[in-house]
Protein backbone atom coordinates (compact mmCIF):
# COMPACT_ATOMS: atom_id res chain seq x y z
CA UNK A 1 0.00 0.00 0.00
CA UNK A 2 2.53 2.37 0.54
CA UNK A 3 3.99 1.97 -2.86
CA UNK A 4 0.91 2.66 -4.16
CA UNK A 5 0.15 5.76 -2.25
CA UNK A 6 3.49 6.87 -2.62
CA UNK A 7 3.33 6.30 -6.31
CA UNK A 8 0.08 8.43 -6.74
CA UNK A 9 1.68 11.53 -5.11
CA UNK A 10 4.47 11.49 -7.47
CA UNK A 11 2.55 10.61 -10.45
CA UNK A 12 0.31 14.21 -9.14
CA UNK A 13 3.60 15.93 -8.56
CA UNK A 14 4.87 15.21 -12.30
CA UNK A 15 1.37 15.48 -14.07
CA UNK A 16 1.69 19.59 -12.75
CA UNK A 17 4.83 19.81 -14.87
CA UNK A 18 4.75 22.36 -18.18
CA UNK A 19 6.29 19.51 -19.80
CA UNK A 20 3.29 16.99 -19.00
CA UNK A 21 1.04 19.68 -19.76
CA UNK A 22 2.52 20.29 -23.50
CA UNK A 23 2.45 16.77 -24.15
CA UNK A 24 -0.85 16.55 -23.16
CA UNK A 25 -1.83 19.10 -26.69
CA UNK A 26 -0.52 17.03 -28.94
CA UNK A 27 -3.38 14.18 -28.34
CA UNK A 28 -5.89 16.62 -27.93
CA UNK A 29 -5.23 18.18 -31.22
CA UNK A 30 -5.69 14.85 -32.94
CA UNK A 31 -8.75 13.50 -30.94
CA UNK A 32 -10.48 16.66 -31.49
CA UNK A 33 -9.66 17.40 -34.88
CA UNK A 34 -11.11 13.46 -35.78
CA UNK A 35 -14.21 13.74 -32.77
CA UNK A 36 -14.99 17.30 -34.75
CA UNK A 37 -14.21 16.28 -38.24
CA UNK A 38 -16.46 13.45 -37.55
CA UNK A 39 -18.96 15.37 -36.22
CA UNK A 40 -19.67 17.29 -38.99
CA UNK A 41 -19.82 14.88 -41.91
CA UNK A 42 -21.92 11.98 -39.60
CA UNK A 43 -23.71 13.97 -37.03
CA UNK A 44 -26.86 14.91 -38.51
CA UNK A 45 -27.04 11.72 -40.30
CA UNK A 46 -26.52 9.66 -37.45
CA UNK A 47 -29.21 11.85 -35.07
CA UNK A 48 -31.75 11.93 -37.82
CA UNK A 49 -31.50 8.05 -37.98
CA UNK A 50 -31.78 7.50 -34.21
CA UNK A 51 -35.12 9.82 -33.87
CA UNK A 52 -36.70 7.76 -36.93
CA UNK A 53 -35.94 4.84 -34.82
CA UNK A 54 -37.38 6.05 -31.37
CA UNK A 55 -40.56 7.49 -33.29
CA UNK A 56 -41.23 3.66 -34.76
CA UNK A 57 -40.70 2.45 -31.12
CA UNK A 58 -44.07 2.08 -29.31
CA UNK A 59 -41.92 2.44 -25.66
CA UNK A 60 -40.65 5.52 -26.38
CA UNK A 61 -43.98 6.94 -27.49
CA UNK A 62 -45.89 6.17 -24.25
CA UNK A 63 -42.53 7.14 -22.50
CA UNK A 64 -42.61 10.30 -24.69
CA UNK A 65 -46.50 10.82 -23.93
CA UNK A 66 -45.99 10.40 -20.34
CA UNK A 67 -43.33 12.84 -20.13
CA UNK A 68 -45.54 15.31 -21.91
CA UNK A 69 -48.65 14.63 -19.31
CA UNK A 70 -45.80 15.67 -16.43
CA UNK A 71 -44.93 18.78 -18.42
CA UNK A 72 -41.54 17.40 -19.84
CA UNK A 73 -41.82 16.92 -23.11
CA UNK A 74 -38.99 19.20 -23.71
CA UNK A 75 -37.05 15.93 -22.65
CA UNK A 76 -38.07 14.39 -25.92
CA UNK A 77 -35.20 16.57 -27.89
CA UNK A 78 -32.60 16.31 -26.20
CA UNK A 79 -33.24 12.18 -25.72
CA UNK A 80 -31.75 11.39 -29.80
CA UNK A 81 -28.58 13.52 -28.92
CA UNK A 82 -27.55 11.81 -25.49
CA UNK A 83 -28.67 8.47 -27.02
CA UNK A 84 -25.78 9.00 -29.69
CA UNK A 85 -23.62 10.84 -26.80
CA UNK A 86 -23.71 7.49 -24.63
CA UNK A 87 -22.89 5.21 -27.43
CA UNK A 88 -20.03 7.23 -28.63
CA UNK A 89 -18.59 8.10 -25.66
CA UNK A 90 -16.65 4.58 -24.72
CA UNK A 91 -15.09 4.21 -28.37
CA UNK A 92 -13.63 7.92 -27.47
CA UNK A 93 -12.32 6.90 -24.15
CA UNK A 94 -10.52 4.05 -25.96
CA UNK A 95 -9.16 5.53 -28.25
CA UNK A 96 -8.04 8.64 -26.13
CA UNK A 97 -6.08 6.01 -23.81
CA UNK A 98 -4.62 4.43 -27.01
CA UNK A 99 -3.24 7.87 -28.31
CA UNK A 100 -2.19 8.57 -24.67
CA UNK A 101 -0.23 5.16 -24.56
CA UNK A 102 0.96 5.65 -28.08
CA UNK A 103 1.97 9.61 -28.17
CA UNK A 104 2.66 10.31 -24.06
CA UNK A 105 3.62 7.27 -22.65
CA UNK A 106 7.07 6.32 -23.81
CA UNK A 107 7.94 10.25 -23.27
CA UNK A 108 6.54 9.69 -19.44
CA UNK A 109 8.13 6.79 -18.34
CA UNK A 110 11.48 8.05 -19.62
CA UNK A 111 11.05 11.36 -17.71
CA UNK A 112 10.36 8.81 -14.74
CA UNK A 113 13.26 7.04 -15.36
CA UNK A 114 15.45 9.78 -15.99
CA UNK A 115 14.51 11.47 -12.70
CA UNK A 116 13.93 8.86 -10.50
CA UNK A 117 15.76 5.37 -11.62
CA UNK A 118 18.93 6.60 -13.74
CA UNK A 119 20.63 3.43 -12.37
CA UNK A 120 18.00 1.27 -13.75
CA UNK A 121 19.18 -1.17 -15.98
CA UNK A 122 16.52 -1.20 -19.52
CA UNK A 123 16.33 -4.53 -20.83
CA UNK A 124 13.87 -4.05 -23.34
CA UNK A 125 11.70 -7.05 -22.74
CA UNK A 126 9.30 -6.19 -25.34
CA UNK A 127 9.43 -4.22 -28.53
CA UNK A 128 6.99 -1.90 -30.42
CA UNK A 129 5.47 -4.13 -31.89
CA UNK A 130 4.91 -6.34 -29.33
CA UNK A 131 3.28 -3.26 -27.25
CA UNK A 132 1.36 -2.17 -30.10
CA UNK A 133 0.03 -6.05 -30.61
CA UNK A 134 -0.43 -5.92 -27.11
CA UNK A 135 -2.53 -3.10 -26.81
CA UNK A 136 -4.71 -3.83 -29.90
CA UNK A 137 -5.79 -7.61 -28.15
CA UNK A 138 -6.85 -5.73 -25.39
CA UNK A 139 -8.37 -3.32 -26.74
CA UNK A 140 -10.57 -5.81 -28.55
CA UNK A 141 -11.38 -7.56 -25.55
CA UNK A 142 -12.43 -4.60 -23.98
CA UNK A 143 -15.09 -3.32 -26.84
CA UNK A 144 -16.26 -7.51 -27.10
CA UNK A 145 -16.97 -6.85 -23.03
CA UNK A 146 -18.47 -3.45 -23.40
CA UNK A 147 -20.81 -4.62 -26.47
CA UNK A 148 -21.89 -7.69 -24.30
CA UNK A 149 -22.53 -5.34 -21.51
CA UNK A 150 -24.71 -3.19 -23.19
CA UNK A 151 -27.85 -5.01 -21.52
CA UNK A 152 -26.94 -5.26 -18.60
CA UNK A 153 -26.51 -0.78 -18.34
CA UNK A 154 -30.62 -0.78 -18.09
CA UNK A 155 -29.75 -2.04 -14.65
CA UNK A 156 -29.12 1.65 -13.01
CA UNK A 157 -26.12 0.67 -10.74
CA UNK A 158 -24.90 -1.57 -13.06
CA UNK A 159 -24.50 1.12 -15.90
CA UNK A 160 -22.31 3.46 -13.11
CA UNK A 161 -20.15 0.06 -12.56
CA UNK A 162 -19.51 -1.87 -16.08
CA UNK A 163 -18.02 0.69 -18.06
CA UNK A 164 -15.62 2.06 -15.65
CA UNK A 165 -14.48 -1.87 -14.81
CA UNK A 166 -14.17 -2.25 -18.14
CA UNK A 167 -11.98 0.70 -18.79
CA UNK A 168 -9.76 0.58 -15.65
CA UNK A 169 -9.00 -3.34 -17.03
CA UNK A 170 -7.85 -1.63 -20.36
CA UNK A 171 -5.90 0.97 -18.62
CA UNK A 172 -4.32 -1.54 -16.37
CA UNK A 173 -3.31 -4.24 -19.54
CA UNK A 174 -1.88 -1.38 -21.88
CA UNK A 175 -0.49 1.28 -18.98
CA UNK A 176 1.43 -1.69 -16.98
CA UNK A 177 2.70 -3.26 -20.08
CA UNK A 178 4.04 -0.52 -21.69
CA UNK A 179 5.54 1.08 -18.36
CA UNK A 180 7.77 -1.97 -18.03
CA UNK A 181 8.70 -2.62 -21.89
CA UNK A 182 11.60 -0.42 -22.13
CA UNK A 183 13.22 -1.71 -18.48
CA UNK A 184 12.03 -4.75 -17.71
CA UNK A 185 12.51 -8.27 -19.11
CA UNK A 186 10.02 -10.80 -20.14
CA UNK A 187 10.45 -12.91 -16.48
CA UNK A 188 10.21 -9.74 -14.54
CA UNK A 189 7.46 -8.54 -16.50
CA UNK A 190 5.16 -11.87 -15.68
CA UNK A 191 6.75 -11.94 -11.80
CA UNK A 192 5.56 -8.26 -11.14
CA UNK A 193 2.05 -8.59 -13.05
CA UNK A 194 1.41 -11.61 -10.53
CA UNK A 195 3.04 -10.07 -7.66
CA UNK A 196 1.23 -6.86 -8.24
CA UNK A 197 -1.86 -7.59 -10.02
CA UNK A 198 -4.61 -6.55 -7.37
CA UNK A 199 -2.92 -2.73 -6.98
CA UNK A 200 -2.28 -2.39 -10.67
CA UNK A 201 -5.86 -3.16 -11.54
CA UNK A 202 -6.48 -1.25 -8.48
CA UNK A 203 -5.01 1.77 -10.01
CA UNK A 204 -6.58 1.02 -13.82
CA UNK A 205 -10.24 1.28 -12.13
CA UNK A 206 -9.65 4.27 -10.00
CA UNK A 207 -8.39 5.84 -13.40
CA UNK A 208 -11.50 4.95 -14.97
CA UNK A 209 -13.71 6.06 -12.68
CA UNK A 210 -11.87 9.57 -13.24
CA UNK A 211 -12.30 9.01 -16.97
CA UNK A 212 -16.33 8.92 -16.41
CA UNK A 213 -16.11 12.44 -15.36
CA UNK A 214 -15.47 14.35 -18.44
CA UNK A 215 -18.67 12.02 -19.61
CA UNK A 216 -20.30 14.77 -17.64
CA UNK A 217 -19.17 17.50 -19.60
CA UNK A 218 -19.54 15.63 -23.29
CA UNK A 219 -22.98 15.11 -22.44
CA UNK A 220 -23.71 18.32 -21.20
CA UNK A 221 -22.90 19.91 -24.72
CA UNK A 222 -26.14 18.39 -25.87
CA UNK A 223 -28.36 20.72 -23.61
CA UNK A 224 -25.88 23.77 -24.30
CA UNK A 225 -25.50 23.56 -28.15
CA UNK A 226 -24.01 26.52 -28.51
CA UNK A 227 -20.72 25.61 -26.48
CA UNK A 228 -21.07 22.13 -27.63
CA UNK A 229 -17.89 23.02 -30.36
CA UNK A 230 -16.06 23.92 -26.86
CA UNK A 231 -17.23 21.38 -24.53
CA UNK A 232 -16.22 18.42 -26.71
CA UNK A 233 -12.59 19.31 -26.91
CA UNK A 234 -12.52 20.37 -23.30
CA UNK A 235 -13.94 16.79 -22.61
CA UNK A 236 -11.10 15.56 -24.53
CA UNK A 237 -8.58 17.05 -22.87
CA UNK A 238 -9.47 15.77 -19.90
CA UNK A 239 -9.69 12.38 -21.03
CA UNK A 240 -5.81 13.19 -21.90
CA UNK A 241 -4.92 14.64 -18.58
CA UNK A 242 -6.51 11.53 -16.63
CA UNK A 243 -4.89 8.84 -19.08
CA UNK A 244 -1.72 10.88 -18.92
CA UNK A 245 -1.74 10.69 -14.96
CA UNK A 246 -2.36 7.27 -15.21
CA UNK A 247 0.78 7.09 -17.00
CA UNK A 248 2.59 8.45 -14.54
CA UNK A 249 1.54 6.59 -12.05
CA UNK A 250 1.75 3.18 -13.30
CA UNK A 251 4.87 4.42 -14.32
CA UNK A 252 6.15 5.13 -10.82
CA UNK A 253 4.93 2.36 -9.26
CA UNK A 254 6.04 -0.28 -12.28
CA UNK A 255 9.65 1.15 -11.72
CA UNK A 256 9.57 1.21 -8.37
CA UNK A 257 8.48 -2.44 -8.25
CA UNK A 258 11.25 -3.28 -10.79
CA UNK A 259 13.64 -1.44 -8.47
CA UNK A 260 12.43 -3.65 -5.01
CA UNK A 261 12.52 -6.82 -7.34
CA UNK A 262 15.79 -6.73 -8.76
CA UNK A 263 17.37 -5.61 -5.36
CA UNK A 264 15.71 -8.62 -4.10
CA UNK A 265 17.42 -10.97 -6.35
CA UNK A 266 20.42 -9.26 -5.88
CA UNK A 267 20.45 -10.02 -2.26
CA UNK A 268 19.21 -13.19 -2.55
CA UNK A 269 22.32 -14.17 -5.20
CA UNK A 270 24.78 -12.54 -2.34
CA UNK A 271 23.93 -14.10 0.62
CA UNK A 272 26.25 -16.41 1.92
CA UNK A 273 25.64 -20.24 1.94
CA UNK A 274 24.50 -21.26 5.36
CA UNK A 275 27.34 -23.44 6.64
CA UNK A 276 24.42 -26.59 7.98
CA UNK A 277 23.82 -26.76 4.25
CA UNK A 278 27.00 -28.01 3.00
CA UNK A 279 27.11 -30.55 6.19
CA UNK A 280 25.25 -34.13 4.43
CA UNK A 281 27.45 -33.41 2.01
CA UNK A 282 30.64 -33.08 3.86
CA UNK A 283 29.90 -36.13 6.08
CA UNK A 284 28.94 -37.96 3.76
CA UNK A 285 32.04 -37.34 1.62
CA UNK A 286 34.50 -38.11 5.31
CA UNK A 287 32.47 -41.69 5.40
CA UNK A 288 33.41 -42.34 2.07
CA UNK A 289 36.94 -41.95 2.54
CA UNK A 290 37.14 -42.76 6.38
CA UNK A 291 38.45 -46.56 5.97
CA UNK A 292 36.05 -49.39 6.75
CA UNK A 293 37.33 -51.31 10.40
CA UNK A 294 36.07 -54.48 8.83
CA UNK A 295 38.85 -54.16 6.48
CA UNK A 296 41.48 -52.56 8.51
CA UNK A 297 44.57 -54.54 8.99
CA UNK A 298 44.32 -56.14 11.94
CA UNK A 299 47.94 -56.62 13.97
CA UNK A 300 46.85 -59.91 16.25
CA UNK A 301 45.91 -61.62 12.96
CA UNK A 302 49.18 -61.54 11.62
Amino acid sequence: MSLLFDSFWRAVAYGLRPRVIVLSFLPLLLMAGLALGLGYFYWDGVLSSVRIWLESSALVGSISGWLQGMGLGNLKVVLAPLIVIFAITPLIVVLSLLVVALMMTPALTSLVAQRRFPALERKRGASLLASLWWSFVSTLLALLALVMSVPLWLIPPLILVLPPLIWGWLTYRVMAFDALAEHASTEERHALFRRHRLSLLGIGIFCGYLGAAPSLIWASGVLFVAAFVVLVPLAIWLYTLVFALASLWFAHFCLAALQVLRAERAAAAAAPTPPDADLPDSLSLLMNHAPNPIDAPNPERQ
